[in-house]
């Protein structure tokens, strides 16, 4: 079973990808709604993976990558974006993201890309 940080900055998102990790046998250790929050929750909780949006207030989730990265270069992080976001996931990746998720998502694809991440 992973620790997993749920970061995004609508609550019903952070609710749907944290229903889906849960129902896949994960545990969600916490949450947070902005790239600053993540940091933070990243430092504190060390999760075995973070699902980051792209998209946030205060500090977007490019930038929270590459302080999570700067933290724990071994860090899993599996992005999540909406459509037409391609360009920000491709640099998502080469800054060390794992994976991304496209919104909207159905639940399974979430548990993939978390299992793959992990693995």
């Amino acid at each position: 079973m992973a620790r997993v940080l749920v970061v995004d900055d609508a609550a019903f998102m952070r609710k749907m990808v944290s229903d889906a990790l849960t129902k896949g046998g994960h545990e969600v250790v916490g949450h947070a709604g902005n790239g600053n929050e993540a940091v933070e929750q990243f430092r504190e909780l060390r999760p075995d993976l973070t699902t980051l949006d792209i998209t946030m207030p205060e500090k977007d989730g490019l930038a929270a990558l590459k302080d999570i990265i700067e933290l724990d270069p071994g860090a899993k992080v599996v992005m999540c974006s909406a459509l037409g976001q391609e360009s920000k996931v491709l640099e998502s990746i080469k800054l060390g993201a794992k994976d991304f998720v496209v919104k909207p998502f159905q639940p399974d694809r979430v548990i993939d890309a978390v299992s793959k991440a992990l693995s």
